[in-house]
């Protein structure tokens, strides 16, 4: 099975690290992985032009064009994102109106596949909650499952305290915590729907 996950971060730091540990694990458990950051990318917003919707394509020629071609391969998502403004980051909310275009092909293209969120907040409680809701909503309206790592801690998925700094993620004991939790659901509902 292929799980695709998109770092949302503009800068590979804390949240391209704590992706790559889980595209890491879900290696080791023999899932095919690939990861697409938005560092040094060029992605446009949405027009919400309608050009997709008679064409069957985005107007706009950029490098969602690999996230388009993952996407549609992929059985698992992972949507990584640093806590900006208290959700999402402002890539991740492009890559997420973008995909309009991508059902513009296919109505039913994303229905059916496992969704998984991540979010790296540089506080304790900088907006992790309101960063995954977004995601699942994200997930919901696509017609993804969304997973979570359950009630005792990754509630709506894998969060992590950054204290903007590498090394104090990587001392995260709870944010690794609630990521495996959260990937081990990921990969039953994987297991069980795909």
């Amino acid at each position: 099975m292929k799980v695709f996950g998109i770092c949302a971060s503009p800068r590979n730091d804390t949240t391209h690290w704590v992706l790559n540990q889980a595209l890491e694990k879900l290696k080791d458990r023999n899932f095919e992985t690939e990861m697409f950051t938005c560092m040094g990318k060029d992605i446009k917003p949405c027009m919400h032009c309608d050009y997709c919707l008679k064409n069957r394509k985005c107007i706009i020629q950029d490098d969602m064009a690999d996230v388009y071609k993952n996407l549609r391969n992929a059985d698992g998502i992972i949507l990584a994102t640093p806590v900006q403004s208290g959700s999402v980051s402002s890539n991740l909310s492009m890559i997420m109106d973008r995909t309009r275009a991508l059902e513009a092909i296919d109505y039913n293209l994303l229905r059916g596949k496992v969704g998984m969120s991540i979010a790296v907040g540089g506080d304790r409680t900088g907006g992790q909650d309101f960063a995954h809701m977004s995601s699942i909503t994200y997930f919901m309206i696509h017609g993804i499952i969304p997973v979570s790592g359950g009630p005792f801690g990754s509630n709506l998925g894998a969060s992590f305290w950054s204290r903007d700094c590498l090394d104090e993620i990587i001392n995260d004991a709870y944010g690794m915590e609630s990521l495996e939790r959260t990937l081990i659901e990921f990969e039953n509902f994987l297991n069980k729907y795909i």
